[in-house]
């Protein structure tokens, strides 16, 4: 074997969403309306869940409860920002919040850190979470894993949906740590510069394709988070085999993020960053240490009003592509759709 043989896993080259498009077939459903764009799940834990299998991500300004509040009105889920703290949370709870679509969110925390979290807003609410996020940028190292063990334990009953990684050793790691759900993605987000950074990545789609097998196998369902600039990303992303779809940059500049808004020649804009950037080191733990380097950006986009507006455009967008592929839903896509490169 040769150096460059050694070097790299594939020969082939990995594909992101804009390097594909998807082929249409022949068609029974006439209107975007015969298509179901909810689903049913029943994760490894046996919690069974039934929505619409898109999550809005974690990130200042686009996870926040306001946001939760919106989206679950389309059955879409929100993973709530970490920052949030358990008051708020009882609050909205309180005022109607559904916590079968809103998912709290930790990093590497203390596990007991954690559980208190949880129970806080559980025992003052009488609402228990059902399913919980844990984010972190590099899903591989070995303390993401020993958490997720330590909290399968604590928490049996929570469906826990964790990542970041992007290879098939990646899922297999976090599901024999316990996880029910992968989340899928490094270097693919809008406002994200960790392959400029650190030159670690991988084009999103590719990941999915290489991954779904893996963690069907696993019996664990892949979320792809990242990578989603258009509505048409989103049927390319379920036909590729993902089960759930985190979207962020898309989401950004709504009024239910909460954004300031900012004014320049007489137009409205919202700020939008990513979580590794310096305005969130700046924001959340007063700067980048000495060790670290920023891996993302902060930008400002146009201020998009209610987030039910893109939402239909979204889902909209999503029907159309399940009746070009002749897919009375989403499962379909993934067992019907095909892709040709660009």
């Amino acid at each position: 074997m040769t150096r460059e043989q050694n070097k790299f896993i594939s020969n082939e080259r990995k594909l992101a969403f804009s390097d594909v498009y998807l082929v249409p077939q022949f068609s029974s459903i006439n209107s975007r309306r015969s298509v179901n764009v909810t689903e049913e799940f029943t994760f490894k834990n046996g919690h069974s869940w039934e929505g619409t299998p898109i999550i809005a991500s974690n990130m200042d300004y686009i996870g926040t409860l306001e946001m939760a509040s919106s989206l679950q009105n389309f059955k879409i889920c929100t993973a709530v920002s970490k920052f949030v703290s358990p008051e708020d949370w009882i609050s909205h709870i309180e005022s109607g919040l559904d916590m079968e679509y809103a998912f709290p969110t930790f990093g590497l925390d203390n596990k007991n850190y954690i559980t208190d979290y949880l129970n806080h807003i559980s025992d003052s609410t009488g609402h228990t979470a059902k399913i919980i996020v844990l984010d972190v940028p590099n899903g591989y190292i070995d303390s993401f894993a020993s958490l997720i063990s330590d909290l399968k334990v604590l928490i049996p009953d929570i469906t826990i949906f964790a990542g970041n990684v992007v290879t098939p050793e990646g899922v297999e790691l976090l599901a024999n740590a316990g996880v029910d759900g992968v989340k899928l993605g490094i270097g693919s987000g809008s406002v994200c510069t960790t392959s400029i950074e650190t030159g670690v990545g991988y084009p999103q789609l590719s990941a999915i394709l290489d991954c779904a097998e893996t963690a069907k196998n696993n019996n664990v369902v892949l979320i792809s988070d990242g990578g989603i600039s258009e509505s048409g990303d989103l049927g390319k992303a379920f036909v590729a085999g993902t089960d759930f779809i985190m979207i962020g940059g898309i989401l950004a500049g709504h009024t239910e993020g909460g954004a300031p808004t900012i004014t320049e020649n007489d137009t409205e804009y919202r700020l939008y960053y990513g979580m590794s950037s310096e305005e969130a080191m700046n924001t959340h733990y007063d700067g980048i240490a000495e060790y670290r380097t920023a891996e993302g950006i902060s930008k400002l986009v146009k201020d998009k009003g209610p987030v039910a507006n893109t939402i239909k455009q979204l889902l909209g967008g999503l029907r159309s592509s399940c009746t070009y592929l002749n897919c009375q839903n989403i499962a379909e896509l993934t067992s019907k759709g095909q892709f040709i490169k660009i």
